[in-house]
């Protein structure tokens, strides 16, 4: 049976109570209060949990507040990037790009998105997204890079670069658009608004070539003239875990070598496209969010390259929270002077802080 200890209460008119001392309510955590056993309406306790004070309406508990244990966090978060397109195809476009750190820009332009107000004891979801495999047919654009995810921020996969065919020639829509592929008219595929930038457009008539990847801080390379590809887009630099490093650039166009074309450069983590006869282009650089390069050709057609995977960065004050990384994700921590920088560089699942 319950009992209340008294120091000093004291009546006062209107019905009110003045008490000395600060009324303290049973603790519960929200396991623990979940557990009572017949709980009345009006019942109040103190959720160690969320750091709320909760009550029971006769039907189900509610907290008087959102929680009260919260904490500040920064995140740059990359898409994984799209693959490169079939027979002097274009490049992969880069994975999106969106950042909140330091007042750093996000990709396409976007300036720095504000860090998340985060609360403890909650699973948070992380996804790093898987980079697009290159095209292998002349009908099919290079896949699309995967989404990277953290809480309530989605980065969107980075798009395929076009094939060399009339038909599914054009460069994916993404993060950053997939170059046009080798072929009159197609045309490279749109960015995400402040994530990247579009592709590059191939050129027309005998002798035309793909465009470049779209990158996250600038438009890939419409395909010069002369059977060459074209130039992935350039990425973005952020310092967010204590060092500046550029990430998500668009992969490189395919050329044809049978009449002199040269392959396009990929940019930060982009790879380049190949101009040989059956040549693959190089893939992007694993967690860069680097688009995919563009297949050669030249007597006979060469592949589109995988894009980068991407990744996921989180930096918050040490003092403020501890974080427990669930299964399904790869990841490691360091320390950057007073704040801890964790870095995920595959897989999906989730994570808390305390």
């Amino acid at each position: 049976m319950s009992r209340l200890k008294v120091d000093n209460i004291e009546a006062r008119s209107g019905n009110n109570i003045s008490m000395d001392d600060p009324l303290a309510l049973k603790s519960y955590s929200t396991t623990q209060r979940n557990a009572l056993s017949s709980p009345q309406a009006g019942d109040t306790v103190y959720n160690s949990t969320t750091g709320t004070i909760d009550y029971y309406n006769g039907s189900a508990w509610f907290a008087s507040s959102d929680s009260t244990f919260t904490f500040t966090c920064s995140s740059l978060v990359i898409a994984g990037a799209g693959g490169g397109g079939y027979n002097s195809g274009g490049g992969g476009g880069a994975g999106g790009y969106r950042n909140s750190y330091n007042s750093e820009t996000s990709g396409g332009g976007g300036s720095s998105e504000s860090s998340l107000t985060l609360n403890k004891n909650e699973n948070i979801t992380v996804t790093v997204g898987a980079g697009g495999t290159g095209s292998s047919s002349g009908s099919n654009t290079g896949a699309n890079g995967s989404n990277s995810v953290f809480s309530a921020i989605t980065s969107v996969g980075g798009g395929g670069g076009g094939a060399a065919a009339s038909a599914g020639g054009n460069g994916a829509a993404g993060g950053s658009g997939g170059g046009g592929g080798h072929a009159t008219n197609n045309s490279g595929g749109a960015g995400t608004a402040n994530q990247g930038y579009s592709g590059g457009n191939a050129t027309s008539g005998v002798n035309a070539s793909s465009g470049g990847g779209g990158g996250a801080g600038a438009v890939g390379s419409n395909a010069p003239s002369g059977a060459s590809g074209g130039n992935g887009g350039a990425g973005v630099s952020s310092s967010i875990t204590g060092s500046a490093v550029t990430r998500a650039g668009g992969g490189g166009g395919g050329g044809d070598s049978s009449i002199g074309g040269s392959a396009g450069s990929g940019q930060h983590g982009g790879g380049n496209g190949s101009s040989a006869s059956g040549g693959t282009g190089t893939a992007g650089t694993a967690n860069t969010g680097g688009g995919g390069g563009g297949g050669g050709t030249g007597g006979s057609a060469g592949n589109g390259a995988t894009g980068g995977s991407g990744i996921v960065f989180l930096r918050y004050t040490t003092a403020n929270a501890t974080i427990s990384v669930g299964a399904g994700l790869t990841s490691s921590s360091a320390t950057d002077g007073s704040d801890t920088v964790v870095t995920f560089t595959a897989g999906t699942g989730t994570v808390s802080f305390s």
